[in-house]
C-alpha cells in the first residue's frame, strides 16, 4: 500500500498553553496519531507515542526534537496482544518516568474488514474489538488514577460517525466506536462531581489516513483534509482553558462542531 502524504507541522512561537502538561497518545506514528502529537508537543506538552511500530515512532520523536519541541517518549505496545499486566506496567513507568499523567488520547484503531456481519471473519471481529475496545478500556482504567491526580486531567476518545449511527459494512469497527462512545459515558457518570477530570468524545470527521484508505479505497485522492489539518482543533480540547462541558463532565463532538 502507498503511504499517504505528510506535512510537517512546525512548533510555532509563542506561548505554550499545554506546558508542563503530560500527553500520552496511543497509535501516535502515524496518521492522525502523528498529527496530534506533533501538535501537542508545539503546544508545549511532552508527549508519550505509543506506538506498535518503533521506526514510525522514531520518526515522530525526530520531528518532534526538531522543531524544537519539548523531548517525547516512545512506548513501544502492540495492543492487538495487550493485556492487563502490560498496562499496569505502562502506568507504573508513567509515574516513575514522568512523575504522572495530564491526558490520555484513545487513538489507535484497527479498522477490520469492511463487510456485512453475517459474512463477518470471526478472528478479524475479536482482534478489531480487542484493539478498539479492550485496549481503550485498559489504558484507562490504568491510567486513570494518574488523571485524577492532575489538576487538569483530560481524555480524548476519537470516535467516529460509525459509533453514533449505523452505517452499513462497518462491522467491527463501527460496533467498536459505539463501544467506545459507551465507555465514555459510563466512566463520566462514575466521576465524582468535583473532580477536574474532564472527557471529550471527537469525531473528526473524514480524514485522509492510511485507515481510512483501507475501508473506502475508491475514495478520490484529496477529497477529505490531511491529518495536520484537523489535529491542532482536537488537540485544543486537551488545554485547561478550553471548557468542556462543566455539569456532564464530557463534550462529545464532531468537525462540523467545530465549523460551527
Amino acid at each position: 500500500m502507498t503511504a499517504l502524504p505528510v506535512q510537517p507541522l512546525p512548533i510555532p512561537d509563542g506561548p505554550a498553553a499545554l506546558s508542563g502538561h503530560r500527553v500520552l497518545i496511543t497509535g501516535a506514528g502515524n496518521g492522525l496519531g502523528r498529527a496530534m502529537a506533533l501538535a501537542a508537543a508545539s503546544a508545549g506538552a511532552t508527549v508519550v507515542l505509543l506506538e506498535r511500530t518503533v521506526k514510525a515512532a522514531e520518526a515522530v520523536y525526530d520531528e518532534i526534537v526538531a522543531a524544537g519541541g519539548p523531548e517525547p517518549a516512545i512506548y513501544p505496545m502492540e495492543l492487538a496482544g495487550v493485556g492487563p499486566d502490560d498496562l499496569a506496567e505502562l502506568a507504573e513507568r508513567l509515574r516513575e518516568g514522568l512523575g504522572g499523567l495530564d491526558a490520555l488520547v484513545l487513538n489507535a484503531a484497527e479498522i477490520g474488514q469492511p463487510a456485512p456481519l453475517t459474512q463477518y471473519e470471526p478472528q478479524v471481529w475479536l482482534r478489531t474489538l480487542h484493539v478498539n475496545v479492550n485496549a481503550a478500556f485498559l489504558l484507562l482504567a490504568h491510567c486513570a488514577p494518574l488523571l485524577l491526580e492532575s489538576a487538569a486531567g483530560r481524555v480524548l476518545f476519537i470516535s467516529d460517525e460509525a459509533g453514533r449511527e449505523g452505517v452499513p459494512f462497518m462491522g467491527a469497527y463501527g460496533v467498536s466506536k459505539w463501544a467506545l462512545e459507551g465507555l465514555m459515558h459510563t466512566y463520566a457518570a462514575e466521576l465524582p462531581d468535583d473532580t477536574p477530570l474532564r472527557l471529550a468524545s471527537v469525531d473528526p470527521g473524514p480524514v485522509r489516513t492510511l485507515l481510512r484508505r483501507t475501508a473506502f479505497s475508491a475514495e478520490t485522492e484529496g477529497a477529505t483534509p490531511l491529518p495536520e489539518a484537523v489535529a491542532p482543533g482536537i488537540v485544543e480540547l486537551l488545554d485547561p482553558a478550553t471548557p468542556l462541558e462543566q455539569a456532564a463532565r464530557f463534550t462529545a463532538m464532531s468537525a462540523a462542531d467545530e465549523e460551527e
